[in-house]
């Protein structure tokens, strides 16, 4: 796979490198700070659908962790105490 690295001012003088890369790492110059990436038009809907399953993913596990105390905030602790609570989540 062939990439280069460069800045958004490089990059918009010279819009013709997106066909000549698989894909462009966009870098502030002055600071080295990673911006991000561009990729060519045949590669986008990937990029789109690989995004989208992580995102789903990282959503899913955040709710999982806040379904953990989804009883708490019912009042469905059937008045357990806070050891007994831990004792049954482990």
């Amino acid at each position: 796979m062939s990439h280069i690295s460069m800045s958004i001012r490089d990059l918009t003088r010279n819009g013709a490198l997106l066909n000549s890369f698989d894909y462009i790492d966009i870098e502030d110059k002055k600071s080295n700070d990673y911006k991000g990436v561009f990729v060519p038009r045949q590669y986008a809907q990937a990029v789109k659908s690989f995004l989208e399953e992580k995102l789903a993913q990282e959503k899913a596990e955040k709710l999982a962790a806040l379904m953990q105390f989804s009883g708490a905030l019912t009042g469905d602790t059937q008045n357990l105490s806070i050891q007994d609570l831990k004792a049954s989540r482990s």
